[in-house]
């Protein structure tokens, strides 16, 4: 891509996913995310109701009379984004492909974060991880993100989410915030390596999907091509039997997503690429 053309394409998303942020994520999510810890701000006099477990009795002891301590939530986070992008992720029927959609929300989510004071940090994945970019603040970071996710190219058109969650449990010592997007079309069992990386961090899940994967059309035979590995077979799409494996197999991942992420304790979000992503993740920010 032309680098005057990745730049107005950078442009576009900066204005459309900032707009959103800003006027629509950036205080969902700010409560829906909790701080570390707790951290001392200051003294103040005893008042009635006060917890009496707050007492500072060094200050009291001097004053002779009752103080308490003060403390706030530490509200700098650290988001990671992990992003899915292998073969699958460049299909669309709906004028918009899966991988624009996942941008858009991966920038939604990184101005949101910005907003917020908190770090950002980047994992690409197929089945390697094919970039990571420490967590770090600030406007330009977020660009180089964007900028990433329109232009990187991918070594590999797989995908292995447990390879992705190692890396994520290895390289990220403190608790961040993961969001990991993808279409969860994916055959290897990652219920382990989410278990042990949901110990650490707050993990939510967000497939999203086009709605023509769910079935397969009747059309006759079609020459079709596994956007992973590049094999074209000629399919039967007018055989029942080959539509009804293929639905089965389709929710069979769906369901092993859904049911993997609650297992684990961490958050789901359901979106198609002709939904409004917007209310969807408002709609779990509010239900967190």
């Amino acid at each position: 891509m032309e680098t005057k053309d990745l730049l107005k394409k950078v442009r576009k998303i900066e204005i459309k996913t900032r707009r959103l942020s800003d006027h629509i994520f950036s205080g969902e999510y700010h409560t829906s995310f909790k701080g570390r810890g707790m951290t001392f701000s200051e003294v103040r006099q005893y008042q009635f109701g006060d917890d009496v477990r707050a007492i500072d009795w060094n200050v009291t002891a001097r004053y002779n009379e009752p103080y308490i301590k003060v403390f706030e939530e530490e509200r700098e986070l650290t988001m990671m984004l992990m992003v899915d992008i292998s073969g699958s992720e460049s299909f669309g029927t709906k004028n918009q492909l899966k991988s624009e959609i996942v941008t858009e929300i991966a920038a939604t989510m990184a101005f949101s974060a910005t907003q917020n004071n908190d770090k950002i940090g980047l994992i690409l994945f197929s089945d390697e991880i094919e970039l990571y970019i420490p967590p770090k603040k600030g406007k330009s970071h977020v660009l180089r993100i964007i900028r990433e996710l329109i232009e990187f190219q991918p070594k590999s058109r797989r995908t292995n989410l447990s390879q992705a969650l190692k890396f994520l449990s290895n390289v990220m010592k403190k608790k961040a915030i993961v969001f990991l997007i993808s279409d969860f079309m994916v055959e290897d069992q990652y219920e382990q390596t989410l278990k042990i990386a949901g110990k650490k961090h707050d993990i939510t899940g967000i497939r999203v999907y086009d709605i023509r994967e769910e079935k397969m059309p009747n059309i006759g035979m079609v020459n079709m091509v596994d956007a992973e590995t590049g094999e074209t077979q000629l399919i039967n799409t007018g055989s029942k039997s080959i539509r009804f494996e293929y639905e089965k197999h389709y929710h069979q991942q769906v369901d092993y997503f859904k049911d993997t992420f609650s297992r684990c304790g961490s958050g789901v979000v359901n979106t198609r690429v002709d939904e409004s992503y917007v209310t969807k993740l408002l709609s779990y920010f509010k239900s967190r």
